[in-house]
């Protein structure tokens, strides 16, 4: 069977791996149908990701079929469609005791820091497969996805009616979007691309959108959109260490702000007239836990959660070494990139 592997940055090819074997106990055996394409992954082909390692099967938002399931395995049977929680957690360590699994002390993600699911088949902890008979192998490759935004949004807990201000409109901060939205919080998004912005304010119904400038004229446009109180919580998803360093100043008194985006950069910013001064809590979010899946698929069966406008491309696992790279272009219009490997 072949698989996609990611030799260096910017080097795919495929390569022929064994199909395989019957699953241990706890394990199950899995029948690839899509693979989202995220931050990371275009992180990883740039060389900017920090924790990928080389080579590497990428692939970490999945929707996958179940196969076979070895002995003990009770949560999924074969022909279950469901989505995979990619981080692989020891269940030992100090922070898996104290249920923090999405940073544990010996943390291997799916396609970043262990071989994931660009290829058909593949053997995953069961207890990793979250299953729903309603949605499509599509939907369950984006609720990974949706699981990073909805922790991030969890760090920061906003409350109905304080400001909210989303920092990148790609497929991250979207996801921060739609719970930030669920919270009863006004939410205000700030992108450099427009038409990333008109994605926002046309699917997803926010009105207060912004075209970042990365300078004062940042703050200045904040300050009028909230009587010049600032926003209560800032969500920086851009991976940017100029963004992530000057987006303090666009927190009010008081408020919180959360890195979900990752970079490789020292950040620099000031402390005592702005961070000391206002009291901001500063916060890092990194993957998600398992309740968030749970909570995701029901709010996607339930409708709350609409992904069908966020899926702009669809890929053909044969022609992904080809087409990868121009998803990449700022005019590819991509907000999200989905690669379908056939049966």
């Amino acid at each position: 069977m072949q698989a996609l592997l990611l030799e260096k940055p910017k080097e795919f090819r495929f390569i022929d791996t064994p199909e395989p074997g019957p699953p241990q106990a706890g394990e199950a055996v899995v029948r690839v149908h899509a693979v989202g394409i995220c931050g990371t992954d275009y992180g990883g082909y740039l060389g900017k990701m920090p924790f990928f390692s080389y080579p590497r099967i990428p692939g970490h938002e999945l929707g996958v079929e179940v196969v076979a399931v070895g002995p003990g395995v009770t949560n999924v049977q074969p022909g279950d469609r469901c989505c995979v929680e990619p981080y692989i957690n020891c269940q030992e360590c100090y922070s898996c005791q104290r249920g923090l699994t999405n940073c544990c002390e010996h943390h291997q993600t799916l396609g970043v820091h262990c071989d994931g699911g660009l290829r058909p088949r593949f053997t995953v902890p069961a207890r990793k497969l979250h299953p729903s008979p309603k949605l499509s192998h599509a939907e369950n490759a984006l609720v990974e996805t949706l699981a990073i935004g909805c922790h991030a949004i969890d760090r920061a807990a906003p409350r109905p009616g304080e400001n909210v201000l989303i920092i990148g409109a790609g497929p991250i901060g979207l996801s921060a979007l739609e719970f930030a939205k669920l919270s009863g919080a006004r939410v205000i998004v700030m992108d450099m691309v427009e038409s990333r912005l008109a994605f926002v304010r046309e699917k997803m119904g926010v009105a207060d959108t912004l075209v970042a400038k990365g300078n004062t004229s940042d703050e200045q446009a904040i300050a009028g959109l909230t009587d010049g109180r600032m926003c209560d919580v800032v969500v920086d998803a851009t991976g940017s260490a100029v963004s992530m360093a000057s987006s303090l100043t666009l927190c009010s008194f008081g408020g919180r702000l959360v890195y979900v985006g990752i970079t490789q950069s020292d950040l620099v910013f000031p402390h005592a007239p702005v961070m000391h001064r206002r009291e901001l809590s500063l916060l890092a979010s990194r993957n998600a836990l398992s309740r968030d899946f749970a909570r995701i698929i029901g709010l996607i069966e339930a409708g709350t959660i609409d992904t069908g406008p966020w899926i702009t491309h669809r890929v053909p696992f044969v022609d992904t070494i080809q087409q990868f790279p121009r998803l990449l272009e700022t005019t590819s219009g991509v907000i999200k990139a989905v690669i379908e490997i056939p049966a």
